[in-house]
């Protein structure tokens, strides 16, 4: 286990599978305490005793965090448990695209509350204990890494709500880049191309059939090389603040 991120505190959303679970490992690699946040308990419970068993601390945290008094729950669970908050990365995300006069009202919704409002209120409750850390510990510095997506930057047929979602997490991260940045909060946003996850499996069949197409040939990302990203961001010396990675499969042209 490294000690680049030993006595930090991070939180994880989206903990239970692809880029949360793989940057929780990391960041536990780095000898962070990692906060598994994640709908699905026995999942969550289990990345903490794989954490643990190799020396780690870990928090398994069961929340939807689309509701703001549950994201504010969170962020009051693991400081009383650990006592403090350094690093946020905001994972959790949903992709469910597909012909818009097709596409249900519930699906725009769903993208909209997991993509965009969990984050937010991750982030709102989160910074009071960030800017204390970027205070107080000796990194004198605390870092928001939030998953955008080549989506929150360049738009495509079938995917408005999708684009619209991402394109806010990766407009909102800057603006709070530049609304703290002279309190040593680094806010940071990562934004891959195609990765080997869950998320394409979300789709409605027909989408999933169009999705093969598109990427054929095109070999994935691992959630492990998004991982190392966000390694690279929470372990960078303080004088030196990652805004922004955009991460695309070799194959991938678009």
């Amino acid at each position: 286990m490294s000690a680049e991120l030993r006595a930090t505190v991070a939180v994880v959303t989206g903990a239970s599978s692809g880029i949360g679970r793989a940057a929780a490992l990391r960041l536990a690699e780095e000898g962070a305490a990692v906060a598994l946040v994640a709908r699905r308990r026995d999942r969550a419970e289990e990345l903490a005793r794989d954490i643990e068993g190799t020396g780690g601390r870990a928090l398994a945290v069961t929340a939807d965090i689309t509701a703001p008094r549950a994201a504010a729950g969170v962020v009051d669970e693991v400081v009383d448990r650990f006592g403090r908050l350094d690093i946020l990365v905001n994972a959790a995300g949903v992709m469910l695209n597909g012909d818009s006069v097709a596409a249900t009202v519930e699906e725009w919704d769903r993208m909209v509350d997991v993509n965009l409002k969990g984050l937010m209120y991750l982030t709102k409750a989160a910074l009071p204990h960030l800017l204390k850390a970027a205070e107080t510990a000796d990194r004198k510095v605390a870092d928001v890494i939030n998953i955008s997506s080549v989506a929150g930057r360049n738009t495509a047929p079938t995917v408005a709500i999708y684009n619209a979602t991402k394109f806010g997490v990766t407009a909102a991260t800057d603006a709070w880049r530049q609304e703290y940045t002279q309190r040593n909060v680094r806010f940071a946003v990562i934004g891959p191309g195609a990765v080997d996850t869950e998320l394409f499996g979300h789709q409605q069949p027909q989408v999933q059939e169009s999705d093969e197409k598109l990427f054929a040939g095109i070999e994935k990302l691992h959630p492990e090389d998004i991982a190392d990203a966000i390694a690279y961001v929470a372990t960078s010396p303080r004088r030196r603040a990652i805004n922004e990675i955009v991460i695309r499969p070799t194959d991938q042209p678009f």
